[in-house]
């Protein structure tokens, strides 16, 4: 794609299928310029908003506020197939959240999150600096595979999501790093994947087959059940056989271009493009989504920014979503004349 957009005259519909020419490929396949367009919320979600929103995919929770309690239904999400839009359920594979359903508050000392008790699972690592109530996990465990995540997706599969998008796959960097294990860190296990990035992504690797396999088995989409890591492209690295590839449907990546407001420099980001683009060669789906939106419409700077951003991200071939600043995902982030994207838009 050249620099120069132009203006649809028809619409096209959208479509979005995927390619089963064989029973290892589980492609996202050529698409319309309108599946340009993706939405990604993850703080309550509301069903009859998302149905109306114009976007062709979303990527939220399973549930309204985190809660089992609040999970979506069938019909919940039968409505928002009807209206032509494919729900993917949010899940975190390598870190445990505090508001979930699986969640002991025995687990830690109410006085010092990091202080394990004696209750403690083995998996459980020290709390995320970043995101408060999130906790760092030995993702390669058994017991957090069958006993967290595989009723986790369970009910996903029951609810009729269409796919699953898997956060914090590029835990096995943090786990794989010996400054992980420094002072206060993490107390180093017999079996940590200390100083190895290779074996830590193997471990990652597995599992993500292991969830791949699992769906697609349970899952009456059988094969077109969809399956998208988010970041961690560099595990690529390590994929060998190039079985990680094919398992997957696409790929989900956060901060391509920008870190909110500002630009990232050339060398970082063409060292992310260059595994990037391995998935785009396999027919597979890039979600993109950077957040460079401070939401105010009166800016000509966050317009200019967010034109910037969405022109370099669809002329690549990925689906793009301007998100806000905050990194709150708790909106619908509706551009007129961007987002969602109904033709390529003349800027």
């Amino acid at each position: 794609m050249t620099d120069k957009y132009y203006k649809l005259l028809v619409l096209i519909p959208f479509m979005f299928t995927l390619t089963c020419a064989n029973k290892e490929s589980h492609q996202l396949v050529k698409r319309s310029p309108a599946a340009s367009s993706w939405v990604y919320q993850l703080q309550n979600p509301k069903i009859k908003n998302l149905a109306k929103s114009g976007f062709p995919l979303a990527v939220i929770d399973y549930s309204r506020d985190g809660s089992d309690d609040k999970r979506f239904s069938k019909n919940n999400l039968q409505r928002l197939i009807k209206n032509n839009m494919i729900p993917i359920a949010y899940i975190s594979i390598g870190e445990a959240e505090n508001y979930r359903y699986y969640w002991e508050k025995t687990w830690v000392d109410q006085k010092d999150d990091n202080q394990l008790t004696p209750t403690a699972p083995k998996w459980l690592g020290h709390t995320n600096p970043d995101w408060e109530g999130n906790y760092k996990v030995r993702y390669w465990d058994p017991d957090w595979r069958d006993n967290i995540i595989k009723p986790y997706l369970d009910k996903i599969i029951e609810q009729g999501f269409n796919g699953v998008y898997l956060d914090i796959v590029d835990g096995f960097e943090y786990w794989s790093d010996s400054e992980t294990y420094d002072g206060e860190m993490e107390v180093k296990m017999a079996n940590d994947p200390f100083d190895d990035e290779e074996d830590a992504a193997q471990r990652m690797i597995a599992l993500v087959h292991w969830i791949a396999q699992y769906c697609r088995k349970h899952s009456p989409l059988g094969q077109d059940f969809l399956v998208i890591p988010q970041n961690g492209e560099r595990i690529l690295i390590y994929d060998e056989d190039g079985s990680y590839l094919e398992n997957v449907s696409g790929i989900g990546v956060e901060d391509t271009w920008y870190s909110a407001k500002e630009k990232l420099p050339r060398r970082t980001v063409s060292a992310r493009l260059q595994f990037l683009k391995k998935f785009l060669e396999k027919g597979k789906r890039v979600l993109s989504v950077d957040y460079v939106d401070t939401g105010d419409r009166k800016s000509k700077s966050n317009l200019q920014r967010i034109k910037t951003y969405v022109s370099q991200c669809r002329a690549l071939g990925f689906s793009c979503y301007a998100g806000r600043t905050d990194t709150l995902l708790n909106n619908i982030n509706r551009i007129p004349g961007i987002q969602p994207a109904m033709g390529w838009t003349q800027y």
